[in-house]
Formats: C-alpha cells, structure tokens, sequence
C-alpha cells in the first residue's frame, strides 16, 4: 500500500483542493463500481485513495512518509471500516461518517438509483414554425391565424377521456394516487423512487365510458386553429412563443409552440428601429429652385416640401409616421434626397446652364 501513487490513482495533482479530490473520486466511483458492471479492484483502490486524500491527517502523513499507516492509524487502507472482499459497507450511514471516511452517499449515489427522486410530470414536444408577414403587417402589428395540424386536448370531452355523461372512476392500479411507487434494494440499502401511473397517465382517475372521440384518451390529432397576435414593430428571426399550444400529451402538460417570422421586403421602405428610411430621387432644377413631391407612406399619400437648394444625400424627416412603439408612440420616416443628374442635355438646357456657369454658379 504504501508505494501505491493515489494521486495517480484519482488522477489528479498533489497540489489538488479538496473538491478536486471528491470530484475525481465520484467520477472514478460511477464509471469503475461493480453494480454498474465495474471493476471491484479498481474500485476498492478508487476508495482507498480517496480515503487518504480526503483526510487531512493521513494526507499529511502519506505525502510526509509515503504512507498512510504512519501516525494515521488506516487499518488496511478500506475507508469503510469493513472487509472489502465482501463490499461490506455495514459502518458507513447515508451522509454521515463510516470509519472516518465522510461524504455523500446519496449525492453520489442518486444518478445510479435514482433514490428519493420524484417523478417529473410529462410534458408534450415543442413545435416550430414558420410565419410569412407583409411589411407593413410588421410595422403596425396584426392578429394572425392559422390552422396546424397537431395532437390537441379534446373537445368532446374537454381532455378527461370520459363520454359526455359518464363519470369518472379511481384507477385500481394507482390507487388513484397517479404514481406508483418502486422500491429498488442495492447494497446501499433500499431507495423509493416514483413512476406515472401508466393506466391512468398520472390523472389519478379513468372513464367508466371512454370519450367516442379521443377514445379516452383525452387528447387526439387534428387541425387546430391558432391565433398569434403579432406586436408592432416585430423584427425579421424574431420569435413568438405560444405557452401551451404545442403537442398535447396523455396525462402531462401540453408543449410549446414557437413561431419563428419572415417579413416580406418593402419595395420603398426599410426598417431601422423605430424609423422607416426611404430614397428619394428628385430633379436637379427642383433641388436648385426647391417643389413639393407626393409621398406614398404606409398610412396613404403626404405632400413632402423640397427646401431650394437642397444637397444629395440630404435627410428630410417626416415625423410621426414611422413604427409604432411604447404604445401611442412613433417614429419617423426618414427621406434620403437623391439629385437626378441628367446625362443628356438638350441645346436650350445646356445654353442654360453654360449661362448660370458664367454667373459662378
């Protein structure tokens, strides 16, 4: 024992902390324990190193001396106080203190048995799906509804499984408790675990008469109609996430759905957070002299004023007339001045405008 390496041995430094240390042996102890189908020799040194390091008088006496046994009184090296051929673990209790080896058995050991744990309530798989909007539908928001075909709560019988007039009945199997307990008995003693009834699926109670419909189950697969109501000034990869109203399950919680958006592109505008940008082409004697065009917003037609002598690349704001937000609020349509220059000019227009060139314009 004594030129055994138990840092080697839990694969981890000399300089190691303590959580180190645990962490390494619970991850040595789950792969290597015989009722998982390991090796016992391994796992009795995994436990004899531990044992070791995990104490701090016998760590201190084994990386001074090479051993355990000097100053530490290790009796044979088994941290459980017991005769390891047989694994007898009589001296060790659940969070407490065998020999003078401390730790968790039911933290360690939970992930095997599953001791103590309850059963989690089933619940139905999420859905996705894919939702095309117009522009202008995105900007100002909409209720949206359309039909998927997926596994949904029954109307005849509103989900109980029973036809209309007949009444619910206790499940024998369950006693009407929805679960069923287990008891599994390992060497560590007994662990109650807890399990979905699977007669009545967790409800606790079964149809005397089963629904004509969902043919009691409660649930069963059809067109449903969903309606989404889509916010104001939604992005495009935005997703909207409907509680409930994923697949429906026996006995179990219904999933989700998940309705990912695609916005159509607008031939005019662009969306830049609260604003809608636009480009404007005007006339090169309406930039110099200045005019009024029409603009097609999104709520109808406005007349926008050309100030004289505006520039290319100027911005006009047309306030109020973007994306709705924060409720009663707007933003703002964005106009981009584009300067048409002709690339052909008549005799007249070019005599024109040599004339303004002498004037130094």
């Amino acid at each position: 024992m004594a030129n055994k390496d138990y840092y080697q041995i839990l694969g981890v430094s000399k300089n190691a902390s303590k959580d180190e240390i645990k962490k390494a042996f619970r991850t040595l102890a789950h792969k290597y324990h015989p009722d998982k189908g390991g090796d016992a020799e391994k796992f009795k040194e995994i436990n004899e190193a531990y044992g070791v390091l995990s104490d701090d008088k016998k760590k201190a006496s084994y990386d001074q001396f090479g051993s355990a046994d000097a100053g530490a009184g290790f009796g044979g090296g088994n941290p459980f106080g017991g005769g390891f051929g047989g694994f007898d673990f009589s001296g060790f209790q659940q969070g407490g203190q065998g020999g003078s080896f401390e730790f968790d058995m039911g933290d360690l050991f939970g992930d095997m048995f599953g001791g103590g744990r309850q059963a989690r309530t089933p619940r139905g798989a999420d859905i996705q799906v894919d939702l095309e909007l117009s522009f202008e539908d995105a900007v100002f928001g909409k209720e949206h509804t359309f039909t998927l075909n997926k596994t949904s709560v029954c109307d005849h019988c509103t989900g109980t499984g029973a036809e209309k007039g007949s009444e619910l009945l206790k499940c024998s199997t369950c006693d009407g408790k929805g679960k069923i307990k287990e008891i599994k008995s390992t060497i560590f003693g007994q662990f109650e675990s807890a399990s979905t009834c699977h007669t009545c699926h967790g409800k606790g109670k079964v149809p005397k008469v089963k629904c004509s419909v969902c043919k009691g189950h409660g649930i069963y697969r059809k067109p449903t109609e969903i309606i989404v109501k889509i916010p104001a000034g939604i992005n495009p990869g935005e997703m909207i996430r409907l509680s409930g109203a994923g697949e429906a399950i026996e006995g179990g919680k219904s999933g989700d759905l998940y309705i990912r958006l695609h916005i159509k592109k607008h031939p005019v505008f662009t969306k830049v957070d609260h604003n809608l940008v636009m480009n404007k082409k005007i006339k090169l004697t309406d930039a110099i002299l200045g005019t009024s065009y029409d603009i097609t917003t999104l709520d109808g037609v406005i007349s926008l004023k050309i100030p004289e002598g505006i520039q290319h690349g100027e911005i006009l704001k047309i306030k109020g007339k973007g994306v709705p937000y924060d409720g009663s609020k707007r933003g703002d349509i964005l106009v981009n001045i584009m300067i048409d220059i002709p690339h052909k000019l008549s005799k007249s227009a070019k005599k024109a405008i040599e004339e303004l060139r002498t004037e130094g314009l």
